[in-house]
């Protein structure tokens, strides 16, 4: 018999191509009554254009699963490494709509 409270094992594959990763200094943040939309650009002082580099939907409740997984990771690095200090930025102007910045 198995015990019922092992989990079942993923296997996850990441290609190369992703694995590299997309760097990105500001998400745009959208939601619906379903999903919510995370755009993450990569935007550069002085370019006046910039474009959406990745885009992840998430049902609402995956998107509270990410918002506390985020958080215990950041209270397990500053516990590593100190507190992560935020820098003043200034305001990007957006005219996207009703959205969330990161």
């Amino acid at each position: 018999m198995s015990n019922p409270k092992q989990q079942e094992q993923i296997n996850i594959e990441l290609d190369e191509t992703i694995a590299e990763g997309i760097y990105s200094n500001l998400a745009i943040i959208n939601h619906s009554s379903s999903e919510f939309v995370l755009d993450f650009v990569n935007i550069m002082p002085g370019t006046p254009k910039a474009k959406v580099k990745s885009r992840i939907v998430l049902t609402p409740q995956h998107a509270k699963r990410l918002l506390r997984a985020i958080g215990e990771n950041i209270h397990r690095f500053e516990a590593a490494h100190g507190e992560i200090k935020e820098t003043e930025q200034s305001p990007i102007p957006l005219n996207f709509g009703p959205a969330g910045q990161a």
